[in-house]
């Protein structure tokens, strides 16, 4: 599990519900690549927009997006 700790605990709290979110759905898919790869995006938007929203930031999120194939959105 990843766990987001930072200076910001409604941005924390945000991440962390997104990643249980995320862990469910990986769980879910068992073995679906499309459907895994689908939960990750989810979760990076999640993340992105809630560190816009609180001002932190958000650059580890954008590059997994990346690493996703999304171009960081």
């Amino acid at each position: 599990m990843s766990i987001t700790k930072g200076e910001n605990r409604v941005h924390n709290d945000a991440c962390n519900l997104s990643e249980m979110t995320r862990q469910s759905a990986v769980a879910a898919a068992t073995g679906n690549q499309a459907t895994i790869r689908a939960a990750e995006v989810v979760h990076y938007r999640a993340c992105v927009a809630s560190a816009i929203a609180n001002n932190c930031q958000s650059g580890a999120f954008v590059r997994a997006l990346q690493d996703l194939g999304t171009g960081g959105v």
